[in-house]
């Protein structure tokens, strides 16, 4: 499975500006937005571990958002991990050398099968301390994808499978953001997701 993910899926998806899924504009208001809610929620950042990293743009995003914050990036690519010196493992279970204040997970869940996601989730409660933010297309949401920038390999899981287990460990606060549970800061109940 390494190999599907080589250079030519990463030039389309993430490269070509006629067929990438996102542009780096949306990708560094992203790490904008994630950084300001947890600062709005007063959660400390000061490591950040990003299991799927890819091409690393939200990854770095957030490490500009961070100045003073470790970088992790966790990438399955073979490739990707040659080219820009990624720890390579799979979201399903890898030890990513201890737990991150922010956990990024974006668009890494619907490749998995149903139990190596669910056991994804798992592993990503293991080393979030905080907060995860997680992107992931649902079936709710196939509706609203581009099909031509969308890769249709996913599978898009009902919304409720995945909230179902994170409930578990997340609070949900909007914005693809949750907080690892017990939540030690305020969050009204209208501001949860």
């Amino acid at each position: 499975m390494s190999e599907r993910f080589d250079k030519t899926y990463y030039d389309r998806f993430y490269r070509d500006p006629d067929t990438r899924a996102v542009t780096p504009a949306a990708v560094r208001r992203q790490a904008q937005f994630v950084a300001a809610y947890l600062r709005y929620l007063e959660v400390p950042v000061r490591q950040i571990l990003d299991m799927g990293c890819g091409t690393g743009m939200l990854l770095r995003a957030l490490g500009r958002a961070y100045p003073k914050a470790g970088l992790r990036g966790v990438e399955f690519s073979r490739y990707l991990c040659d080219t820009y010196g990624w720890m390579q493992g799979s979201v399903v279970d890898v030890d990513a050398g201890g737990e991150a204040d922010l956990v990024v997970c974006n668009d890494v869940l619907g490749y998995l099968n149903d139990s190596d996601c669910a056991r994804a989730l798992e592993n990503l409660a293991r080393h979030a301390s905080a907060a995860l933010y997680l992107g992931v297309l649902t079936r709710e949401d196939l509706s609203l994808c581009d099909p031509a920038r969308t890769d249709q390999a996913q599978t898009a899981r009902p919304l409720a499978w995945y909230r179902r287990r994170l409930t578990r460990d997340f609070l949900p606060v909007g914005g693809g953001l949750f907080l690892r549970k017990p939540v030690d800061v305020t969050v009204w109940h209208l501001e949860r997701g």
